[in-house]
């Protein structure tokens, strides 16, 4: 029977232990190299043969293991990598799920769980936690919806006249109507005026809803 080569990268030495232990308790796989740092997985995966790579994010740096995956995948696109970590924010699953990473797993779960993330990555049928692949599609929701709200400012950016570009700059500077009329040296109904216009070309019905859309889709440069 072919065994799962495992790679470990954890610098916490226990722990590092602890998974070499486990993986070698099982009839079904061996570790074939362990490593305390980014580099030396790096290193180590350049003359070992790997099937799963278990890659803790933070050792030497906060993203070693991060920096660490780009590199294997670089050179070595099908290898399997598991990313272990006590990290469970939003950004840094995206970041270390962008890598191309297989699976994310969250240290202090039952062993049995990350054995069977370990076989399935072998089988080519990885087991990324329902709790990683709903925020995933929420990003994923979140983006689509951003990148077709960005195609309709863009389109309506380019219907605004240059005095309703000049108001949008004020407003997203935080001045009110009457300050802007005062800046600009004429009458508040003629401010009043074309922001009623510029409201309309966004779909808006209040300029907070305008400047915080522009701030949101971080497009305040084009302003």
């Amino acid at each position: 029977m072919q065994l799962i080569r495992v790679m470990i990268a954890e610098d916490f030495q226990l722990l590092r232990e602890d998974l070499y232990e486990l993986v070698e308790s099982q009839n079904d796989m061996t570790v074939v190299g362990t490593a305390a740092s980014g580099q030396e997985i790096i290193e180590l995966s350049r003359k070992t043969l790997c099937d799963v790579f278990l890659m803790d994010i933070e050792m030497e740096t906060v993203n070693a293991g991060i920096l660490a995956a780009e590199e294997i995948l670089k050179e070595k696109p099908d290898q399997n990598i598991i990313f272990l970590t006590v990290h469970e924010t939003e950004n840094m699953i995206f970041s270390a799920m962008g890598t191309g990473a297989v699976d994310y797993v969250i240290k202090g779960g039952y062993d049995a769980d990350l054995l069977e993330h370990i076989r399935r990555a072998y089988a080519g049928k990885p087991v990324m936690e329902g709790q990683i692949q709903a925020k995933i599609l929420r990003e994923y929701s979140r983006l689509r919806r951003s990148e077709r709200s960005l195609l309709f400012f863009i389109n309506n950016i380019s219907q605004l006249t240059p005095a309703e570009r000049e108001l949008v700059r004020f407003l997203l500077q935080g001045k009110k109507p009457g300050e802007i009329a005062q800046i600009r040296c004429v009458e508040l109904v003629t401010v009043k005026t074309q922001i009623k216009s510029m409201l309309k070309k966004f779909g808006c019905s209040r300029t907070k809803e305008v400047v915080k859309m522009i701030e949101d889709l971080n497009i305040s440069n084009l302003f």
